[in-house]
């Protein structure tokens, strides 16, 4: 693939009509699908990274979207016929045709998921999380960008992390035609309450403890310390505090 600079291809891109910057972009795509097939994750990402550039930015925000729409392909890089049939309107800060818009925010997201899928394959979970994300702003009902990130939040085993990729899960179950795939799903949402329950423990224990040294630090200053407030949890996943001499 070509070896242009960032500055390079921004303003070849911002040169070129919308329909010569969308094939472009595609061209780009192609060559990363080939790197990837070639398990050249790093040149894939350079590629898709590069597709991007050609293209509108999206002003949809990166709000988690938790509908999707059809089962993913077989194939490790998704192709520029996924799109959902209504995207996000206004999705691009250029004012552009309708049409070409639609075609750039499918683009968008198709390239934002390869781009998930090298950060998956180079074992960056947190960059495949962050990219999916953006696939799903462009596209709400794109399974494998949900699958992707779902996967790479298991993976980073935090409260945070589990507690959206359970949330993924859940929409998967509600996408995904009734087979194997939900199956599968089904299994990894057992196999993921009681993590999510020992790192919300965890977690609420370490957040505890970090707010009592701090606590005591302050308190120390009026003769008190955090022993003199008990928390008690409340049954809805909170605590309760009392003060006692």
């Amino acid at each position: 693939m070509a070896s242009d600079t960032p500055v390079q291809v921004t303003l070849q891109a911002e040169s070129l009509p919308i329909e010569d910057r969308i094939r472009e972009a595609n061209t780009r795509k192609t060559e990363g699908n080939d790197s990837f097939r070639k398990s050249d994750w790093e040149e894939a990402l350079s590629a898709y990274e590069s597709a991007l550039v050609f293209l509108p930015k999206s002003t949809v925000t990166l709000d988690d979207n938790r509908s999707h729409e059809s089962p993913p392909q077989t194939e490790e890089e998704d192709e520029p016929t996924r799109h959902t049939e209504d995207p996000t309107p206004k999705s691009t800060q250029e004012s552009i045709d309708p049409e070409m818009e639609k075609k750039c925010a499918n683009l968008r997201s198709i390239l934002n998921a390869n781009i998930g899928a090298c950060y998956v394959k180079l074992g960056e979970h947190k960059k495949a999380v962050e990219a999916c994300t953006r696939a799903l702003a462009d596209d709400p009902k794109y399974v494998k960008a949900l699958q992707r990130r779902a996967t790479s939040n298991d993976i980073l085993d935090t409260w945070t992390s589990l507690t959206s990729a359970q949330e993924d899960y859940n929409s998967l179950l509600e996408l995904l035609p009734p087979g194997q795939e939900t199956q599968e799903v089904q299994t990894k949402l057992r196999k993921l309450k009681p993590r999510l329950e020992v790192a919300q423990k965890k977690e609420t224990t370490e957040m505890l403890g970090e707010l009592k040294t701090l606590g005591d630090s302050v308190l120390g200053n009026f003769g008190l310390s955090t022993d003199n407030f008990k928390f008690e949890p409340n049954g809805q996943g909170g605590y309760s505090v009392n003060f006692q001499r």
